[in-house]
């Protein structure tokens, strides 16, 4: 008995202390903002970056007004101290490697491509902040929307094609194109071979001719790389088109938002059923 209680004893004092949450986290990516302000405490948010405030980009642009904001430089998030600092993929290497080599954590978050790896990021980022049921529910509120968007799929699949400025278009290999396929429709550019990203040129947009045509909303500034999009031709294709607008922020980055997304190409899928 007393074997057993030494053992017990110098067990608990070997330990290491358990694993405390992360109380100045910086967020240096877009994406990785909406993830932190859904997942942390508040008072675990150090700064996130200036574009959480841009309603155009952020679905939690309000909230995002009461962090502090930062614009991805290492001499910025330096001066938060953090305990963890989230990037992204794409997010500005040289800040990441610095941040990396003057030994702060940085977790860095790929772009999701399917629903699961939603929800596998979503825990991955739960767990960094100790905060893994909260990351549960936010799984369960996606799984709900997802059946629901799933519910009634219909035999026919319209085309679409997703039209950005400069003619960008969003291929296989996507959780865009992910979620057209929950929607009911029928991507053309993966189809046509173009991976991720690609250049569709007009032309080639016009010989699809699908069946949607998926756009953003218009922009209050004009630019020559959104001036395509909205080119007289595409409203005289060979047959009529429904046009799908879908707002940025709802499927730039993985979350529940890109349920909303959804909804708004289903209805676009079903008007586009009745056409003649």
């Amino acid at each position: 008995m007393l074997r057993h209680l030494l053992a017990a004893i110098l067990i608990l004092a070997t330990a290491g202390p358990a694993a405390a949450k992360p109380q100045h986290v910086v967020s240096i990516n877009l994406c990785a903002d909406q993830l932190l302000m859904r997942l942390a405490d508040p008072e675990q948010i150090a700064s996130l970056t200036y574009l959480a405030r841009d309603a155009s980009m952020s679905n939690l642009s309000g909230e995002a007004r009461s962090f502090p904001a930062n614009r991805g430089l290492a001499e910025e998030v330096v001066r938060y101290e953090p305990d963890l600092v989230l990037a992204g993929r794409y997010t500005k290497r040289v800040t990441t490697d610095l941040l990396k080599r003057i030994g702060i954590n940085v977790l860095e978050l790929d772009a999701p491509r399917t629903i699961e790896e939603v929800e596998a990021q979503i825990r991955l980022v739960g767990g960094a902040l100790g905060q893994e049921a909260r990351a549960d529910t936010v799984i369960r509120e996606m799984e709900q929307k997802r059946l629901r968007a799933e519910d009634g799929a219909a035999q026919l699949w319209p085309t679409a094609v997703v039209y950005e400025p400069n003619g960008y278009t969003v291929g296989a290999g996507s959780l865009i194109d992910t979620l057209l396929s929950l929607a009911g429709l029928r991507n053309l550019a993966a189809e046509r071979g173009i991976q991720n990203y690609g250049r569709l040129p007009l032309e080639s947009l016009v010989t699809l001719s699908p069946d949607v045509l998926i756009i953003g909303p218009p922009r209050e500034t004009p630019a020559l790389a959104t001036e395509l999009v909205r080119h007289p031709v595409l409203w005289h294709m060979p047959r009529p088109m429904e046009i799908a607008t879908v707002p940025p922020r709802l499927w730039i980055c993985a979350g529940p938002d890109m349920f909303e997304a959804v909804a708004i190409l289903r209805e676009a899928a079903a008007e586009a059923r009745t056409r003649p």
